[in-house]
């Protein structure tokens, strides 16, 4: 069991996933800061209310120490405006890298095709000879 352990940690595709989702959490921190910051605070001033959208739409009773209602509509638009910022940052990553990618691909020096054995022709035109008696 020790060696299937092994076996499956040391797989390539095991490496690249647990890389792939140390890098997401370093890109969701800086998107969060980038929404949290300068998004979340634009969009507060475009509308004309606070850069906090926590206590936008809210309804419930208030509990905790900073006395914000349960429910809020507008944390959830941050959230939302989080989840997309950081599916358009995911996104243009991939389509960079699938882009290079494919770049990479068409460098690669082209093989002409191998000519068939002389043998090879010939005994396909007298099979096909063949068939046409």
């Amino acid at each position: 069991m020790f060696a299937e352990f092994r076996a499956f940690i040391n797989r390539g595709s095991f490496v690249d996933l647990a890389v792939g989702f140390v890098m997401g959490v370093a890109v969701t921190s800086v998107v969060q800061a980038v929404v949290g910051r300068l998004v979340m605070p634009l969009v507060g001033l475009a509308l004309g209310g606070s850069a906090n959208f926590d206590t936008f739409l809210t309804f419930g009773r208030a509990t905790g120490e900073d006395g914000v209602p349960i429910g809020s509509v507008g944390a959830v638009l941050t959230s939302l405006v989080n989840f997309l910022a950081v599916g358009l940052v995911v996104f243009l990553i991939v389509r960079s890298y699938n882009r290079f990618k494919a770049g990479r691909a068409t460098d690669e020096p082209t093989q002409e095709p191998v000519p068939e054995p002389e043998d090879l022709v010939l005994l396909r035109e007298i099979r096909d000879a063949l068939r046409q008696r």
